[in-house]
């Protein structure tokens, strides 16, 4: 399944505890339909310690968003947008911002 969004891009959050942040989407989960942003939706995780080197405590770190929660920002209007695609070349498929027109992917 192919997502619209992807590793790099600005995102705004759109629903749940850390809704209208925007952050850059550093990772992609396709299997399980979810997103992690880089700076939101923190979580904490209760550790052993695990030898050394892994001290044992409250570590707070980022968890994966659902994808139907962000929404992209669009990098010429700065909007969140929704994406429509435009064939360039046979079978070559780009990103375009409904709401400007302009492309978002670099050619």
């Amino acid at each position: 399944m192919g997502f619209k969004i992807r590793k790099g891009d600005k995102v705004r959050i759109i629903a749940g505890k850390e809704r209208k942040k925007e952050g850059k989407v550093l990772g992609l989960f396709p299997k399980e339909e979810k997103v992690l942003i880089q700076g939101l939706n923190f979580v904490k995780r209760h550790t052993k310690p695990r030898g050394e080197g892994k001290p044992s405590g409250i570590i707070e770190k980022e968890a994966p968003l659902a994808i139907s929660n962000v929404v992209l920002i669009c990098p010429r209007c700065n909007q969140p947008t929704k994406i429509g695609y435009k064939i360039v070349e046979k079978g070559k498929k780009l990103r375009v911002c409904k709401k400007c027109g302009e492309t978002i992917d670099k050619e």
